[in-house]
This record gives structure tokens, C-alpha cells and sequence, in this order.
């Protein structure tokens, strides 16, 4: 379905029985639980799938390792739960990654060879893998940029890697599939009552046209992650804070300085966060930081502090030292912590475990949690409708549901796997007009037929969300981005009946929006 066509089914549908408002991880997890159960499912989002948060995770499917040294077992357990489900389900999007913990001392030897293997007992049945002891020699054969100096021995162990901003995509188009709505640049601006002061529906408006709908539903949830106070205040002005946002800022450098397949983890720096570098779409991913923030906002800066963290953090492990000069991209999300009940918590004292709360007039509202348990978290969400009475139960059916694009990957090294089942397609465009074959810019594998395809079956709508969220280029080499964006502008207005003023105005955004992702 097209957007247009979605358009049409939130205008002309009378009532729904769940409304979901956000479409990150959280709200697109439960629009595709909610419709494969068979209920009628609209979702809006007032941005693009993944805007926020969703798209700029540490690209892991992971259980948590510093959860287990919280002693947080229960939240670890259903993240191995969860993580070894996802690369079953969608195994086009995800992989085993193997990590490496190198160690400077021999009782971190100990400690994270006994620690790991805790983890790999909560795994049980979907373990990825067995952690195991290594000496300096395989320590310094699968990272071969480490700092040789010191080094005892280290640690390797499993964990799942994964594309966030394009398994958000896979997941609305599962829900579509299944009969949901899903609508991106449609945002809501009300709620609406009945006479007996419930939560009936919501007025949104369309980011496009500037049209307001009203939609009726049985339920509505708020799944907006760093904004769900905003949503809580429309229905109660007077209600507390549930959300705490926290800073991760992560780096983007060249694959050089760390060959190989292998990512390497740091459990302990020097505030005690934990620091990762994973290869990741032909380059390499470094962060995170941990920062608590005041107030939520789309596209978030990185603070030149956190900055710092990362390139002083990486120089003491890496023998090739990155400098700001290295960096390629730059970007930072912010987690939705459930808030503490104490000011000045520091972040890893607020919890990840995810919280469901059903206010007075019957919104619920879902914050907390992580990526690798939004099937979890989207299942808990609908069982506590179907708890309060106003959804008849059926049970859930995504424990072991195939994914938009589900194919068996023979290449897990193909730049290309992530498209899955939907490559057969766009070759197709190519091979019907070879002028789509070529590449939006040199180094990288995007074509004009992927730009097509995102517009025509990936409901993008802007330059941002094809080189941010469909092709991956903005998180990869801002530069390059930046460089093929015009090209992407002119497809995009062919496609969308767009004009020349469009274009002007795309491009100046996308190169506003590219600085927040360069350092200066």
C-alpha cells in the first residue's frame, strides 16, 4: 500500500481497536502485534520510522552484560530470549557477532571468563554461542589493532548485531501486511474523551497537507519513547514525568582501525561505562556515552565531552589512535529511562526493564525497555489491553514470526543483505532501466533503483529518510551523504510530483541536518 492509500483508511475508518501513537522500536512492535492478532490497528508517527532514538542504537541485539553485573538477571534472561528469537525471525537484518574482551590483568581473566559463562547459562537454548578464554596470541589474532602492551589474555563471547533504522521498516511493513495502518508525518496534537472523561481517539494531523483527522479507537497507546510526557500531559496536564532522557553518542571511523569481523567490547572505562567498536556496513561503530539530558529532542547533538570520551577511550586500547580528523559521522539518540524516583540518579541506576502504566482515563503508556525486547515489550502492551477489558483476548502470535524481507543469507559479508527478500525486486528496476544501476556516489553499493525503491515501497517521503533511515549513508560517511543528496533530491521530486522549490528546500534541510553529524 501507498501512503495515499493509508491516507484514505485513516479517513475513512470509523473506529479502530488500537491506536498506537510513536513509531520507533516500541510503537511499530506493537502495531504489528496488535494487527497479526487481528485487531483493526492504526499507528502514527510525526516524523519518520526510527527518527528518533530507534535509528541510532549501538546496532547490537544484545542481552546486556552490564545488566548482569548490575545483578538485573531477570532483565538479561528475556533479553537472550528475545535476542535469539529476532535472528531467527528476520535473519536478512541480523547476525551473530563474535566480541572480544581483551584483558590487562589476570584477574579480569577470571572474572569475565566466569562472568560470561553466567551469561551464556541465561541464554539456554538460544545461545548464540559459548564464551571461552583466549591467550595474547588469538587475543591479538582477532583484534589485530590492540594494544599489544600489558595484555594478558582475553575473552570472546556472543552477541547479535543487527540494522535498527531498517528493522523498523520491516517491522511496519510486517503490520501493514497484517492488515495495520501505519503512517508516518501524521502527528497528534489531541486526545479525544468520551462523557465519561476516557481516552476515545486522537486528533492528528498530516504533516504533508496540514489536514486533521479524527480517529476513534477502543484503546489508544503511547509508545513515543522520549516524548511520552507530552502525550501524558495532553490527557492530564498535572501528570508526572515518566522520563528521564539519556544521551549515547557514537562514532562512525574506517574500517582499518579494527580489521576483521570481529568487535571488540571494553567493560570498564574509566566513569565505569561500557565501550564498543563493531564493524558495521563496511565501517566501524564506536560508542556509547551515557549522559542524562533535561529535555527530549529529535535530533540531539553530541556534547563535546562525550566526544572526547570515545576518541580518549579508543586511543588507549587501539594502536592506530582515531582523532577527530577520522571521524566520518557523529550521532547521538536518547533512551527513554523510566524516570527515578530521586533526582540525580545517575543513569545506570534508572531502569531498562520496561514499564506499562494505564492512567485514569484508560491511555496506556509504555516507556523503558531496549531494542532487542520490542516483540516483549509489544506483547506485554497488548496483553495489558486485553487485561483492562477493552480488548477481547486472542492470543500473540510474533514469537516466531517471519519478518518483511525473511531470507536465509548465504553472504552475512554482502553489503546488500539487509534488503532480504526485496533485492529480487529491485534488481528488477535495473534490469528494466540499467540508468538506475548506478551508484549515488563512488565507495558505497547505493544505486538510483534503491532511492526508487524506498520511495515506492519503504514510504519514504524525504532526502533525510532515504540517505538516513533507508540507505544508511548519513550514520556511514556524513561526507558522502551530503554528496548524494542531490542526485536523491532530483529522483525523489521525479517520483513524488514534486517541483523545483521542493528540491532547494530538501537539500538546505539535509544540509542543516548533516552538521549535527560532523564534527566541526
Amino acid at each position: 500500500m501507498n501512503r495515499l492509500q493509508l491516507i484514505q483508511d485513516l479517513s475513512s475508518t470509523k473506529s479502530w481497536d488500537v491506536i498506537v501513537i510513536g513509531g520507533g522500536a516500541t510503537g511499530l512492535g506493537i502495531a504489528m502485534d496488535a494487527a497479526t492478532r487481528g485487531y483493526k490497528t492504526l499507528l502514527v508517527e510525526q516524523a519518520d520510522f526510527s527518527k528518533g532514538t530507534s535509528s541510532k542504537a549501538t546496532k547490537l541485539v544484545h542481552g546486556g552484560v552490564r545488566y548482569m553485573a548490575q545483578g538485573d538477571l531477570g532483565l538479561v534472561k528475556e533479553a537472550c530470549h528475545e535476542r535469539g528469537l529476532l535472528l531467527k525471525n528476520a535473519p536478512h537484518l541480523t547476525k551473530n557477532e563474535t566480541f572480544v574482551i581483551p584483558n590487562y590483568s589476570l584477574f579480569n581473566n577470571i572474572k569475565y571468563t566466569i562472568g560470561l559463562k553466567f551469561y551464556d547459562l541465561l541464554a539456554g537454548k538460544l545461545s548464540l554461542g559459548a564464551s571461552k578464554y583466549i591467550s595474547k596470541k588469538k587475543t591479538i589474532e582477532a583484534l589485530p589493532t590492540i594494544r599489544q602492551e600489558g595484555l594478558k589474555g582475553g575473552v570472546v563471547y556472543h552477541d547479535g548485531q543487527f540494522d535498527d533504522s531498517r528493522l523498523a521498516l520491516n517491522i511496519a511493513q510486517t503490520a501493514i501486511e497484517n492488515g495495520a495502518t501505519v503512517l508516518n508525518y501524521v502527528k497528534v496534537t489531541g486526545l479525544l474523551k468520551d462523557n465519561n472523561k476516557k481516552v476515545s481517539g486522537i486528533i492528528a494531523k498530516d504533516i504533508e497537507t496540514g489536514e486533521t483527522y479524527e480517529a476513534n479507537g477502543r484503546v489508544v497507546i503511547n509508545a513515543t519513547g522520549v516524548y511520552v510526557d507530552n502525550i501524558l500531559h495532553m490527557d492530564r496536564p498535572d501528570a508526572p514525568h515518566m522520563v528521564r532522557p539519556s544521551q549515547g553518542v557514537h562514532i562512525t571511523l574506517d574500517h582499518s582501525f579494527l580489521p576483521g569481523d570481529n568487535a571488540l567490547m571494553i567493560p570498564e572505562t574509566d566513569d565505569g561505562r561500557v565501550l564498543f567498536a563493531v564493524p558495521w556496513h563496511g565501517k566501524l561503530i564506536v560508542g556509547t556515552t551515557d549522559t542524562l539530558r533535561d529535555h527530549p529532542e529529535l535530533e540531539p547533538h553530541a556534547l563535546e565531552q562525550e566526544i572526547e570520551f570515545i576518541l580518549h577511550t579508543a586511543s588507549r586500547y587501539l594502536v592506530k589512535k582515531p582523532t577527530r580528523k577520522d571521524v566520518l559521522a557523529v550521532f547521538a539518540g536518547l533512551r527513554p529511562l523510566a524516570a527515578p524516583s530521586k533526582d540525580g540518579a545517575k543513569t545506570k541506576e534508572i531502569s531498562r526493564s520496561h514499564k506499562i502504566i494505564v492512567s485514569d482515563s484508560g491511555l496506556i503508556t509504555i516507556t523503558g525497555g531496549k531494542w532487542t525486547t520490542f516483540r516483549r515489550m509489544a506483547q506485554d502492551t497488548i496483553d495489558k489491553a486485553i487485561e483492562t477489558g477493552v480488548l477481547t483476548a486472542r492470543e500473540c502470535k510474533t514469537e516466531h514470526l517471519p519478518i518483511h524481507g525473511y531470507v536465509q543469507v548465504s553472504d552475512e559479508n554482502d553489503p546488500l543483505r539487509f534488503y532480504g527478500a526485496d533485492m529480487t525486486a529491485i534488481n528488477r528496476l535495473v534490469a528494466e532501466d540499467h540508468s538506475l544501476g548506478e551508484l549515488l556516489v563512488p565507495n558505497f553499493p547505493y544505486n538510483k533503483a534503491m532511492v526508487i525503491w524506498a520511495i515506492r515501497n519503504e514510504y519514504a517521503r524525504r532526502v533525510e529518510d532515504v540517505l538516513g533511515r533507508r540507505l544508511r549513508l548519513l550514520f556511514l560517511d556524513v561526507h558522502a551523504a551530503v554528496a548524494a543528496a542531490p542526485v536523491v533530491a532530483q529522483i525523489m521530486a521525479k517520483e513524488l510530483n514534486k517541483d523545483a522549490a521542493w528540491i532547494q528546500a530538501e537539500l538546505k534541510d539535509f544540509e542543516i541536518l548533516a552538521k549535527g553529524y560532523t564534527l566541526n
